[in-house]
């Protein structure tokens, strides 16, 4: 990738960061699958004016549209509906560590299911440090019943685990020759129809009280920026750096994520969630191979 795309990674950082502190005051008021719907609805609505304004065509091949419902479930509908399940019991500092996990997953999925991203030494000290990770924060309260409900923690990496389906899963957008915008209305307009009877069923929503303006704007952002813009930015950074370049991002999300949940929400993180987080950064450094990368130019002593 070049200083381009690593400036899009930044910034796509930052908006999913937003995301999981966006999301937190939206649950406040309205169920999982609701705030789900409200999310990818607004955006698919968004990037389908975009695409307008600015002249792009929107595909009509069946081809495409499978391809749209494909990554709509696998990079929306099941981690969304995860994530903010996950988040209704635990801190969203917290699942945004937990999603950091998804280049660990991205590895293992791309080196089954590509002939080009296989895995390499430094890809399985990486996988081993994340793992290390993941074993830390579930470790001790999560299993003693005095901290973050086990289903919460496994919810979260569920989601991790199906991003890490969705980003191999993405490269034929490439290969298609679709756009990352009309990739990313595809994708939202697709999740938008499959979820509308899954919250009909399950959330009625028209039975539910009026959410105040403070969660309709949360669900606003996290919809206009959080998701249409940051999957445009997405599916560019996707194309030209593959699953586990993109998947990277992830390193990045949880630093705005505690920040903004500690300074808005009040949220507090424990030393051993903090502990986890490090060992999962040094896996994906390890992973992107700038680890190794410094020790080679290491002068000797």
């Amino acid at each position: 990738m070049g200083l381009l795309e690593w400036g899009l990674l930044l910034l796509l950082s930052v908006l999913w960061g937003g995301s999981f502190f966006f999301s937190k005051v939206a649950l406040a008021e309205l169920p999982p699958f609701t705030v789900v719907l409200g999310r990818v609805a607004i955006a698919a609505a968004a990037l389908y004016v975009y695409l307008r304004a600015t002249g792009r065509t929107i595909p009509e091949s069946g081809d495409v549209w499978r391809a749209f419902f494909g990554m709509g479930l696998l990079n929306n509908l099941i981690p969304f509906s995860l994530i903010f399940w996950g988040q209704t019991a635990i801190a969203s500092g917290l699942a945004s560590i937990l999603n950091a996990t998804t280049p660990i997953f991205s590895i293992l999925v791309a080196h089954l299911l590509t002939a080009d991203e296989k895995m390499t030494p430094q890809k399985i000290a990486g996988v081993l440090l994340g793992v290390a990770g993941v074993v830390v924060l579930m470790s001790g309260s999560a299993f003693a019943g005095n901290g973050p409900p086990l289903w919460a923690l496994v919810a979260c990496l569920s989601a991790a685990l199906s991003y890490g389906f969705a980003g191999t899963f993405g490269r034929r957008f490439r290969r298609m020759g679709i756009a990352p915008a009309v990739g990313a209305f595809g994708q939202t307009a697709a999740t938008t129809v499959m979820m509308l009877p899954l919250v009909a069923l399950v959330d009625a929503p028209w039975g539910l009280a009026a959410p105040h303006l403070v969660t309709i704007g949360a669900l606003l952002a996290l919809a206009l920026i959080s998701t249409a813009l940051a999957y445009i930015i997405f599916f560019h950074i996707l194309s030209v750096g593959g699953a586990i370049n993109s998947s990277l991002v992830t390193l990045l999300i949880p630093v705005s994520a505690i920040l903004l949940g500690s300074l808005v929400l009040g949220e507090r993180l424990s030393s051993s969630h903090f502990l986890g987080m490090a060992l999962i950064a040094l896996g994906l450094l390890s992973i992107d191979g700038r680890i190794f990368a410094m020790l080679r130019r290491a002068p000797a002593t």
